[in-house]
């Protein structure tokens, strides 16, 4: 996008990433937001979102003058809904400034009625006359003032900065931070405004509250702060948990009527078995767009909560039994003694979404549908803080009709899913990216690794990456974590390293070669030989330093 000139108040299309040109508004930064060193760049707050970036200048372009263009390039849903967020903006904006011209008008039309009663027709008229005007003139003034705040294009202002124009301040003292957050939405973007963010909050204004994020789209922030990982325990104190008859755990969102406004929840019961870290987050996700929920883990005690009774028990009373564990044997486990298998009927449905092999998920699916069930495997690729912003990639394959039965939860748990045709294809799709992504941590890890054995800084090496074709929120947390040696886990190191051994035995199956993800996968080994298993896949740094 070529560079434009622009300023405060403004609505843009930013465009961040691969993600395509997203409508915004140039808005004031939080205070604790520190603008990145380097090009010029404004800081956006997305439409149909609750997201907001640093963007740079050459990738802004103003809204009007590239509307019908953006329109003809992009034609998702999502897309659209941020567009009538930006036009319900517009007609908003446009009402205050009907409001404030009918309130010049109305006080031109006293002023005129004014006049004509009093002709002057000598000195004390003439005085009457003047002060009379004097009146006036203040009224229009107000009016005017009236239409500035309104303004649809700049300088919109919110309750709190009215009220500190309004307030006296001493002379030679910076004005306070001043964030605009005058971004209204429609009905059914207010309803979008679901899931935990990944970074910064706005904070609220005197009538508006705090709203959280859309979970189906993600401009990825140039700063984050930390959040506290979601855990089940977390979840028991904000939702409620009621006995059904069958013994086995319900629980239900609190607030029934808190159901995201762009997903209709599917009226069919929903179980969840495995509460890991992957699992915690898309449970607490589904729940706040308004499904119901059984759960179950295989762990009797997880995270100071009991769970549930039986996998059987979900799965009979469940319509759509999803599952999240840690490997191939715990993914057949899950389905022996009191499992799966006792619960399954015709008619009955039954997703996977553990990360396995092609081989196991080919023989789970044989074995629900030999009981009458229906079978979907769904991979999800991410890590613990994307499941709980509702930001998961979800790779599925399987009977399509149960995908689209699964609709509403997928959309209520990540932010973009894939049906890749017959069982077997998404996890062998899955194993890949994992691989790419483990075989990237390697590499991150040796690089920092050798940059300290040579002298270098390691911050200035990670500073380096950041402003080139590297740059990702992947890199920059990994070597976050590194740096400051905080490797609690966001994805753990043991499950990445299974992911590197399944894909190189993807590779020997079709006789492939994969040296790249086995030297990883070897360095990795070392790190589980370091008593690194339970830290973050981050950890595998430790693998270079002993």
């Amino acid at each position: 996008m070529a560079a434009v000139s622009l300023r405060l108040g403004d609505l843009v299309w930013g465009k961040l990433g691969r993600y395509p040109p997203w409508p915004g508004k140039i808005v004031n930064p939080p205070k604790d937001l520190k603008k990145p060193r380097g090009k010029k760049c404004f800081f956006v707050k997305f439409f149909g979102t609750e997201d907001h970036a640093w963007i740079k200048v050459e990738q802004l372009k103003p809204y009007h003058a590239h509307k019908e263009e953006m329109i003809k390039i992009n034609k998702g849903k999502r897309f659209q809904q941020a567009v009538d967020a930006v036009e319900e903006f517009l007609r908003r904006a446009k009402g205050k400034d009907q409001t404030s011209s009918h309130s010049s008008a109305d006080d031109k039309n006293r002023r005129n009625s004014s006049e004509e009663r009093s002709r002057p027709n000598s000195g004390d008229e003439k005085r009457k006359l003047s002060l009379s005007e004097g009146k006036v003139k203040k009224n229009m003034g107000e009016g005017k003032k009236r239409v500035s705040s309104g303004s649809s294009e700049r300088g919109s202002k919110s309750p709190l900065k009215r009220a500190q124009e309004q307030s006296p301040r001493k002379r030679g003292r910076p004005p306070k931070d001043e964030k605009d957050l005058t971004i209204p939405e429609s009905s059914t973007v207010k309803g979008m405004m679901a899931g935990p963010m990944a970074a910064f909050k706005w904070q609220p204004t005197v009538s508006e509250p705090v709203k959280d994020a859309d979970p189906h789209f993600h401009h990825f922030l140039l700063s984050q702060t930390e959040k506290p990982a979601v855990c089940y325990q977390a979840i028991t104190k904000k939702l409620k948990i009621c006995e059904e008859e069958t013994g086995s755990t319900s629980i239900q969102a609190a607030d029934s009527t808190a159901v995201n406004g762009s997903i209709t929840p599917t009226d069919k019961k929903i179980g969840f078995l495995g509460l890991g870290l992957m699992g915690s987050g898309i449970v607490s996700n589904l729940l706040k767009m308004g499904h119901t929920v059984t759960v179950w883990n295989r762990t009797a005690e997880k995270e100071g909560a009991r769970l549930g009774r039986t996998p059987a028990e979900v799965v009979s009373t469940c319509d759509i039994t999803f599952a999240c564990v840690s490997d191939p044997k715990a993914a057949k486990d899950v389905l022996g003694p009191s499992g799966v298998l006792q619960g399954i009927r015709p008619g009955k449905c039954y997703v996977d979404m553990s990360t396995v092999d092609a081989d196991t998920v080919t023989e789970l699916a044989q074995v629900i549908v030999s009981r009458g069930g229906r079978f979907l495997e769904a991979p999800v690729s991410g890590n613990q803080q994307l499941s709980n912003d509702g930001m998961l990639v979800i790779l599925a394959a399987g009977d399509r009709g149960l995908y689209e039965d699964c609709s509403s939860c997928f959309q209520a748990m990540g932010k973009t899913s894939f049906f890749l045709g017959e069982v077997g294809n998404a996890a062998k799709m899955m194993l890949i990216v994992n691989m790419v992504q483990g075989s990237f941590m390697a590499t991150i890890a040796e690089g920092l690794t050798l940059a300290q054995v040579t002298g270098q800084s390691q911050q200035t090496l990670l500073d380096i990456l950041n402003q080139g074709q590297l740059a990702s929120i992947f890199l920059d947390q990994k070597c976050q974590n590194i740096l400051q040696g905080n490797f609690k886990p966001d994805f753990y190191l043991k499950y990445i390293q299974k992911d590197l051994r399944l894909a190189i035995a993807l590779g020997d199956a079709v006789n492939h070669p994969t040296p790249m993800a086995a030297a990883a996968n070897e360095v990795y080994k070392r790190a589980k030989a370091l008593d690194q298993s339970d830290n973050d896949m981050s950890a595998v740094y430790r693998a270079y330093i002993h």
